[in-house]
């Protein structure tokens, strides 16, 4: 393996959430009174919220607190017609701005970051649209230079955030003196569907709201822990095409996820990892916790430890999937866990999946504060 080519890493993050908790419990409590007329339905509920693997979420909409027969976007609660999807779209206008400038205050300082020196700006979102767009908001609110690069990567997915993270690297490349802020932000729980139907509570049952963002740029001397990033891949599943739908309805958005993605996962990612990295195994694994029984298949097919998948465990349980703000959430957390082990260093792999199936793959390699980037070397991951 070589390591990157350039000094470019991840300088800093950035993370938000809404105010709002969302107790798993509670919620699909109250989710099941909702569905007293449909025992069926109900048996669902009762049973994929237990087993999805989270215990907490957070929403930026606070009806979704209510009880049962007051909840305007649970089955038999809404005490009249559902909101609808302009209703929707007003209400993640109204806070998706501010929750994404949250996450970037938060990752410049983390970087030790100016906002003036910031050349372009990607933001990435697929659970709500508007224009001006976001893009345009943050640049006048965190005052970056008017003339900044931006890029709105819109309706790409849960892998969307790791597509913005290559896409920087490659734009960065050879110019030491830029530097990108990524700010992801998405409002999942705005399409929860007033619908007894299964896949409208599998969605339902681990998506949460938040806000993820990072700085990318060279990296000579670091004055705190930076993930480098090396070579990545991208690719179209051969399989797959149909079993992760996310479309326009009159009610928000309506999500069709397959109980099979698991399985194309495992079936599928081996080759891909391996035409990146080679036939070694990679240390550090940031799975985007796009589910429980992904993370699992990937566990089972590498031999991976309980630590290794911790990071994404602990960000699927403490906050869901978060879509494509997720995998910041789940490198923030890995960045946490090497300082506290004293790690002087080590390679790895983030991936991330979406519709298509698609899959984003980069070699990353933590480096601790004070520590010049490692010469290359055959074992190396980036």
């Amino acid at each position: 393996m070589e390591h990157a080519k350039s000094g470019l890493a991840i300088l800093g993050i950035g993370t938000a959430l809404p105010p709002y908790r969302l107790d798993q419990a509670d919620t699909g409590r109250r989710l099941v009174e909702a569905l007293g007329d449909k025992p069926d339905a109900a048996r669902w509920a009762r049973r994929i919220f237990k087993q999805c693997g989270v215990e907490s979420r957070y929403t930026c909409e606070p009806n979704l607190l209510a009880e049962a027969s007051e909840c305007v976007y649970f089955p038999l609660g809404t005490g009249g017609e559902a909101p609808s999807t302009e209703e929707r779209m007003a209400v993640y206008k109204r806070e998706a701005v501010p929750l994404g400038l949250r996450a970037a205050r938060q990752a410049l300082a983390d970087a030790g970051t100016d906002a003036a020196s910031i050349t372009h700006l990607i933001t990435v979102s697929c659970t709500g649209q508007f224009l001006p767009g976001m893009d345009a908001a943050i640049i006048r609110q965190l005052e970056l230079a008017p003339n900044v690069t931006r890029i709105p990567l819109t309706f790409i997915g849960c892998a969307a955030g790791l597509k913005a993270i290559c896409l920087a690297k490659r734009l960065l490349a050879g110019n030491p003196d830029t530097k990108a802020l990524i700010v992801c932000v998405e409002l999942c729980t705005l399409h929860i569907q007033p619908a007894g139907d299964r896949d409208s509570l599998f969605g339902a049952s681990f998506f949460g709201d938040g806000a993820s963002a990072c700085v990318v740029g060279e990296a000579r001397e670091t004055r705190q822990s930076v993930f480098y990033l090396g070579d990545d891949h991208s690719v179209l599943l051969a399989e797959g095409a149909g079993e992760m739908v996310w479309e326009v309805g009159n009610y928000g958005f309506d999500l069709y996820l397959s109980p099979v993605i698991p399985r194309l996962i495992g079936e599928s990612i081996p080759a891909e990892v391996e035409r990146l990295c080679g036939s070694g195994k990679p240390e550090l694994w940031a799975i985007h916790p796009g589910g429980k029984g992904i993370i699992e298949v990937l566990q089972l097919k590498y031999g991976l430890t309980d630590g290794q998948i911790a990071p994404s465990l602990d960000v699927l349980r403490e906050i869901g999937n978060v879509s494509s703000a997720t995998i910041l959430f789940v490198l923030q957390r890995m960045r946490e866990r090497l300082e506290d082990e004293g790690s002087e260093g080590a390679g790895g792999i983030a991936l991330a999946f979406g519709p298509g199936l698609t899959a984003e793959i980069i070699k990353i390699a933590y480096a601790p504060p004070a520590v010049r980037k490692p010469q290359p070397a055959d074992n190396a991951y980036a």
